[in-house]
């Protein structure tokens, strides 16, 4: 039996000085209330109570029992109903990790009102990209887009994401835009260092197909890729929601639409622990219907209409300056009547 059980038992019989009254108010028989203070002398020690068959009184050291023990059983006590608590109201801290990508939009997003919703809960973000380990880091939730291999991780899928295939349009306007996924062999492909990229995952007429391509980069986050790829370094293969805002306004031009395989999922991992608490189980729930309710995956937020049409224009201009430039270097090598 629990020591505390027996002190509690000890304690209420002390109050009522009587095991028969004691045993009425903890619901139990007067042979089990017995036992249990049996059980705690023999524990301690020493003799806590003097018997007789007509009174009942505390020994000396029954007396100090029951003086020190208040403060145990009320802190005992306060902690179970915390738990408790913590098991049935959403509170306390909530440790999360995410790629670095997902704090703009969508993310930033579902943790704010969250935190609206549910005042007494403190939520701890960590951003990485890179693979983690939930129980020695402390990680309640991770979020990912990639793929989870650790059988001791119980994942739920949130929502779908395509993957899109994007560039500059001076850097297709200098090297040409492929037309099917073979043609990426002669681009320079900006990869993901997380996961070396010597080929890339298309389809064609349904048939799942790897192409093997050239890394010129490589950087172990997308959003890195997105802005390398906006300055003309080369050909970024990225989560489509992640670089959306540069599609809209066309400072990144999307190829292969019609080869791109839709079997990516944004996913939440926690770890096969019997009891999560209430914060956690409430954050997952919330994650996959603030997904759910419109189908959509994460975006980073939209520009303006005034700012998209600067940067259309802005890209316009660089367009026509790379074919000019290219058109003068040609009349250049031309001979000259």
């Amino acid at each position: 039996m629990d020591g505390l059980d027996l002190i509690k038992t000890f304690r209420e019989v002390a109050f009522r000085r009587s095991f028969s009254r004691a045993a009425i108010s903890l619901g139990m028989s007067k042979a089990t209330v017995s036992r249990y203070v049996a059980e705690l002398e023999e524990r301690s020690g020493v003799r806590l109570l003097n018997r007789s068959t007509r009174s009942l009184s505390l020994t000396d050291a029954g007396q100090v029992l029951l003086d020190r023990s208040a403060d145990l059983v009320n802190m005992a006590e306060a902690t179970l109903n915390d738990l408790q608590a913590h098991a049935s109201h959403p509170r306390g801290r909530l440790r999360m990790s995410a790629p670095h990508g997902l704090i703009a939009g969508w993310l930033s997003d579902v943790i704010a009102e969250f935190i609206k919703l549910y005042p007494d809960v403190y939520v701890s973000l960590v951003f990485t990209n890179s693979e983690i380990d939930l129980i020695e880091e402390g990680i309640d939730i991770h979020l990912t887009g990639g793929r989870i291999d650790d059988m001791n991780l119980i994942v739920r899928r949130l929502v779908p994401f395509d993957m899109v295939v994007c560039a500059s349009p001076a850097y297709w306007a200098r090297r040409g835009i492929p037309r099917v996924p073979e043609d990426l062999a002669r681009h320079d492909v900006l990869s993901y260092s997380a996961k070396p990229t010597t080929h890339l995952p298309f389809e064609t007429d349904g048939k799942a197909i790897d192409v093997p391509v050239h890394s010129r980069l490589e950087a172990n986050d997308a959003v890195a890729l997105i802005e390398l790829a906006l300055r003309g370094a080369g050909v970024a293969y990225v989560p489509e929601p992640l670089a959306l805002s540069h599609l809209d306004r066309g400072a990144l031009v999307p190829v292969l639409r019609e080869h791109m395989p839709h079997d990516h999922w944004l996913y939440a991992a926690y770890s096969q622990r019997r009891h999560n608490s209430a914060a956690m189980r409430t954050m997952l729930d919330f994650l996959e219907q603030s997904m759910g309710a419109t189908g959509e995956p994460p975006v980073f937020p939209r520009m303006t209409p005034v700012e998209a049409a600067a940067c259309t224009l802005s890209r316009a201009t660089e367009v026509v300056r790379v074919a000019t430039t290219s058109a003068e270097r040609t009349d250049r090598l031309l001979p000259q009547s």
